[in-house]
This record gives structure tokens, sequence and C-alpha cells, in this order.
């Protein structure tokens, strides 16, 4: 099957999209953003997006051959303080996530991911209460975890997390909004992911749930590259490698024009026979005109 997910979070709001942008609400403040795949017309006017927009992001420089992001500064139409908090509440999780503008546009939060973190939660709950409820705490590793959203919502949600990431900075990020979150013993890895999955292949370990977010480029760190296109594939072995026979989820998010949610889908069913429940898609946010933004593909599974 086939799916558009929507997510809604009260603290954020697509405003208006086009022309290779976005207009973003996130909690108090408004962002101008680049969006290379809002590929139409804005429907407001270039004028009320410069008086709604407390910040907006310009390039400065293109991309190298080993970082997709564009880099470029933030023009501070209005004061923006260094550093702000929005609320995530979805069931049983109350979550605070620190932003701030960083040179690479982003913020901290990619909230089209809103919708696979409702899927965690939903797993997990099903875990623990489910006809055949598991009988030890769940075991939950999040690769390329970036600001620790997954993270947040599966220790939330009772799990025993493992976090992976290559950058320090965004490890010290996500150890924040954990704090603020009033959460605790996330255990977090500044590893290479790919090194990471094939010690734990080796140490025999199992996952009920393993989340992988993979950049299109980008380096470990000890320089190690990371090619979304070379190097899926054996990843993506390696982590099936590590999955729980009987209670697992699996939730794959590509974000890359030239990647579809059919390639995710062939290489594991390739490489895993135990597939059940399966989703995939695209994750997409809409605006307050109906237009509807494309931010990533996905491909999804769980035994319960």
């Amino acid at each position: 099957m086939y799916n558009l997910l929507t997510p809604n979070i009260s603290s954020y709001e697509l405003i208006d999209s086009g022309n290779y942008e976005k207009l973003e609400r996130f909690g108090d403040f408004i962002l101008a953003r680049p969006e290379p795949q809002a590929v139409w017309d804005k429907s407001l006017s270039d004028e009320i997006w410069q008086r709604k927009a407390s910040a907006i992001f310009k390039k400065t420089k293109g991309r190298d051959q080993l970082s997709p992001e564009e880099r470029g500064e933030w023009h501070n139409v209005k004061k923006m303080p260094e550093k702000w908090y929005i609320d995530y509440v979805q069931g049983n999780s109350k979550l605070k996530f620190k932003l701030s503008l960083s040179s690479f546009k982003h913020v901290g939060i990619f909230p089209e991911q809103a919708a696979n973190w409702k899927f965690i939660e939903e797993k997990l709950t099903q875990m623990k209460t489910g006809d055949s409820p598991i009988q030890q705490t769940p075991k939950v590793l999040n690769l390329f975890a970036y600001t620790g959203g997954a993270s947040l919502i599966s220790k939330a949600n009772g799990a025993d997390i493992t976090h992976v990431d290559s950058v320090k900075q965004v490890i010290s990020w996500s150890r924040e909004n954990m704090e603020a979150s009033g959460l605790a013993d996330i255990r977090w890895v500044i590893e290479d992911a790919l090194k990471f999955v094939k010690r734990e292949v080796k140490r025999g370990r199992k996952y009920n749930g393993i989340i992988l977010d993979p950049p299109a480029y980008g380096r470990g760190p000890d320089g190690e590259k990371w090619i979304l296109e070379e190097g899926l594939n054996e990843l993506l072995k390696n982590c099936l490698e590590l999955l729980d026979e009987n209670y697992h989820f699996f939730i794959l998010n590509l974000y890359s024009m030239g990647f579809s949610a059919v390639i995710a889908e062939t290489i594991i069913r390739q490489n895993y026979a135990n597939i059940q429940n399966p989703e995939m898609g695209e994750l997409v946010l809409q605006d307050s005109f109906n237009k509807k933004l494309p931010l990533g593909v996905f491909y999804r599974f769980s035994s319960i």
C-alpha cells in the first residue's frame, strides 16, 4: 500500500510553499527557508513573506562533493533568540525540542518525521499491551539519529534506546532535548553507522525496533565517506540481521530526490523474509493553501 503521511504538530505550521521556498512557523517564530521540491508558485506575495518572517535563510555557497547541505546565512528580519523551544504532544509523549538557526538552514527538527514518531509510539505500546506482550524492555536502535526525535519518543514509551550519530555537536543537542523533556538514560554513540551495525551483528545483538534516516552524503567521525547509493544495500543487510524475529518494527526514511520507496522495498524484501504489515509512501506536509510538499519517502513494517 502506498501512503501519503501528513503529520499534525500543534507547535508547527507550514504556512506557504513555492518558488523553491517554504514559510514555516516553529512555535512563536516564522522562518523562510529554501526547499528544492517546492517547484510551484507561492500563494502569498513576497511582500507578505517578508513581513511575516522572523528570519530568512539566504544561500551563500553551493554544495561540495560530500555535503548535501546548502550553506548560507540567516537574515534576521525581527530579533531572533539564540535558541527557543517547542512542545510536541502525542499520546503518552510530551516532549520539548530546542531549536536554533544553523548555517545549513536546519533548525533542529524535521516536523514531517512526526508521522513516524506516532508509528513508533503505537508499536511500542502494542509490544507491551498486545495479546502476547514482550517480556523484556524493548530495545530500539536509532541510526543517523540527528537531534533525537525518534530517540525521545522511544524512551518516553519505555524503550531502551541506542542513539547513533557521527557528529558530536548533534549528540550534545540531542542530550539537551532529552533533559528538557524530563527523560534520562539514552545510550549515546558517536560513530559511523555502518561500522556500528557491523560490530553489533558480530556481537549477536538484537533490537526490537530499528530506525534509519540516512543522508544522501556524509562523513563519519574519523572521516569515513557515506554515499547513499553506494552504502545503502550493505547497511540494510546488516540492520535486518539485528532485528528480533518475534517482536519488531523497522523504519527506513530516504530524503534524496533520486530515490523512491520502491528501491527501499526491493532491498528489504530481498534480504528479509519475515515482512509483516508493510507500508511505503511519502512523508508530506500540507500548507495552508492545501499544497502538498513531499519531504522524503519511507518504507516500514512491523510484526504487530
